[in-house]
C-alpha cells in the first residue's frame, strides 16, 4: 500500500498547487468581475495591472535590499498596499481619460483597452527591460510546512491563500454591506434611475474601475511569490480570467469564486496526467460544453424585468 500513500501525497500537493493558482486567478477575476460584471466594460488591459503590481513588488524589493536591508522581513506588506494604490491610480486615470468616453460601445472599449495593453507592455520593456525579474521574498515566506512525512506545503502558498481570503471578504463587505456597494449595484441595474435619485454614476464608475484595477495589482504582488515577472506576465492570465468570470456568471462574485476554484483545480490535476497544453484544452472544452447548456454561467443574479 506504499504506492497508494505516495499517490495520495502527490495528489494532495498537486491539489495545493492548484489552490495557489486559484488564489492568483481569483484575485485577477475579482477585479475583472467588478469591472466587467458590474460595469459591462471589457478591459483587455486587465492583465497589465497585474504586471504593475508585480513590478511594484520587485522595485520595492530591490530598494529594500539596497538601502534598508533591515526592513526586508516587512517590505512585502508595504508592497501589497503600494501595488493596490498604484494600479488603482493608473486605473482611475485610464477610466477618466479613455473608458468614460466609450460606455455603451463594447467593441470600441475592447479595441481601446487592447491598445492600452500594448502600450503598457512596451512601457514595461522600456523601463524594466525584456528579461524576466524576480522579487526577493522575505525569509518567512520561504520553506514549507510538513503536515505529514510525504507532504510539503509551501509557506508562500499559505500566505497567498490568507491574503486572498482577506481581500475577498473585504470586497464582499464593500459591495453588500456599504453605501458605496449599494450605489454600485443600483448603477449596474438601472443607470438612469440611479442618476435620477442623486447617485453620481460617473464617480461610481471611476471608483469601481479603480478598485478592480487595484485588486489586479494585489494579484500581481501575490504572483511574485510563485513566478517571475516580465512585460507580458499579466497577459498570460487574461484569457483564463475572462473564462472564470463568464463561466461563473458575469455579475456574481460567488460564481467567480466557484469557477476560479473549479478551473484552477481541473488544470492542476489534469497537468499531473497529461501535458499542460492538453490540460488547458480539456478545461476549455469542459467549460464550453457547460456554457452551451447554461449560457448565463454557473450563477446569475435574478433581477426584476
Amino acid at each position: 500500500m506504499e504506492w497508494l500513500s505516495e499517490f495520495g501525497a502527490i495528489a494532495a500537493m498537486q491539489g495545493f498547487n492548484g489552490l495557489s493558482v486559484f488564489c492568483v486567478l481569483l484575485l485577477m477575476a475579482l477585479g475583472l468581475a467588478i469591472i466587467f460584471g458590474q460595469m459591462g466594460v471589457i478591459n483587455m488591459a486587465h492583465g497589465e495591472f497585474l504586471t504593475i503590481g508585480a513590478y511594484t513588488t520587485y522595485v520595492l524589493s530591490s530598494l529594500t535590499e539596497q538601502y534598508a536591508p533591515g526592513f526586508q522581513p516587512y517590505y512585502f506588506f508595504l508592497a501589497i498596499v503600494l501595488s493596490f494604490l498604484i494600479a488603482g491610480a493608473i486605473g482611475w486615470l485610464a477610466e477618466w481619460a479613455m473608458i468614460s468616453k466609450l460606455y455603451q460601445r463594447p467593441l470600441d472599449t475592447l479595441l481601446a483597452t487592447w491598445g492600452l495593453s500594448l502600450v503598457m507592455q512596451q512601457a514595461f520593456r522600456s523601463i524594466f527591460g525584456a528579461r524576466e525579474v524576480s522579487a526577493t521574498l522575505p525569509d518567512w515566506l520561504m520553506g514549507s510546512w510538513n503536515p505529514s512525512e510525504n507532504v510539503d506545503i509551501p509557506l508562500n502558498g499559505l500566505f497567498v491563500m490568507a491574503l486572498t481570503f482577506v481581500l475577498t471578504s473585504t470586497i464582499f463587505l464593500m459591495l453588500y454591506r456599504s453605501r458605496w456597494g449599494l450605489q454600485v449595484r443600483a448603477t449596474m441595474q438601472n443607470r438612469v434611475m440611479s442618476r435620477a435619485v442623486g447617485i453620481n454614476t460617473k464617480q461610481v464608475d471611476r471608483m469601481t474601475f479603480a478598485l478592480g484595477c487595484g485588486v489586479a495589482g494585489v494579484a500581481g504582488a501575490a504572483f511574485t511569490t510563485i513566478g517571475s515577472t516580465g512585460p507580458t506576465a499579466g497577459s498570460l492570465y487574461i484569457v483564463d480570467t475572462f473564462l472564470v468570470v463568464v463561466f461563473g456568471g458575469a455579475s456574481s462574485l460567488f460564481g467567480t469564486i466557484a469557477s476560479a476554484f473549479a478551473i484552477a483545480q481541473t488544470q492542476s490535476i489534469s497537468e499531473f496526467f497529461m501535458s499542460g497544453s492538453m490540460a488547458k484544452v480539456l478545461t476549455l472544452s469542459t467549460v464550453i460544453v457547460i456554457l452551451m447548456l447554461r449560457p448565463q454561467g454557473l450563477f446569475s443574479i435574478k433581477v426584476r424585468k
